[in-house]
């Protein structure tokens, strides 16, 4: 059976929560759930490290403004995790050479991180900090479920998550124009009421 879907889907999962998809992995190597996930993800050094990094993101990414600055500093660790995690899945397996899987995988958390970044920034303008511990822990259980349903029906997952990540897509394109016209339109209006001061009275 190909690993690609697995490659795919655990691309678009590390775009979101990298650490996450570590940890699920190994937990499911480890525990000989799956034999497809290779032994460096098995090791306790490596399961330690992701869950006590797991749980640093569960508080950030919960966290109003902290949680953009922390997607800008996973800018590059999750794409090169997703692609790191793609080539030793394609190695594991041998169905899809390293170098592709790693380029799926690297390209599709990176596609899946520019909407989880882009849609943070839209919604920390929010005035209230619920919509980002709402938004947040959605993902978080959408990772888990999606990842651990990948290890089981791999070509079902990799299609949910084809379509997840079209529709992040499309919804972040809204969410820019929407930003941009509400920009130009109070640059519009503080440019008038300078004019309104600046002009004499008749």
């Amino acid at each position: 059976m190909s690993v690609l879907p697995l490659v795919f889907t655990s691309g678009w999962a590390s775009g979101i929560n990298a650490y996450a998809v570590i940890l699920l992995l190994g937990v499911f190597g480890a525990t000989g759930l799956s034999d497809d996930v290779p032994e460096s993800l098995q090791r306790p050094d490596v399961l330690i490290a992701a869950g006590v990094l797991f749980l640093c993101e569960a508080v950030a990414d919960k966290i109003p403004y902290v949680d953009s600055v922390w997607d800008t500093v996973h800018t590059v660790i999750r794409p090169v995790s997703g692609a790191v995690v793609g080539a030793l899945l394609a190695g594991q397996t041998g169905s899809l050479s390293d170098l592709a899987a790693g380029a799926i995988g690297g390209s599709t958390a990176l596609a899946s991180h520019t909407v989880k970044a882009g849609t943070r920034m839209a919604v920390n303008t929010s005035p209230e900090p619920v919509s980002n511990f709402v938004l947040s822990t959605a993902e978080d259980l959408g990772v888990g479920g999606i990842v651990s349903f990948a290890m089981f029906h791999p070509e079902a997952a990799a299609i949910i998550a084809a379509v997840l990540l079209v529709l992040g897509l499309l919804m972040l394109f809204l969410l820019v124009h929407r930003i941009r016209r509400f920009l130009r339109r109070r640059a519009q209006r503080r440019e008038e009421k300078r004019l309104a001061r600046a002009s004499p009275p008749p």
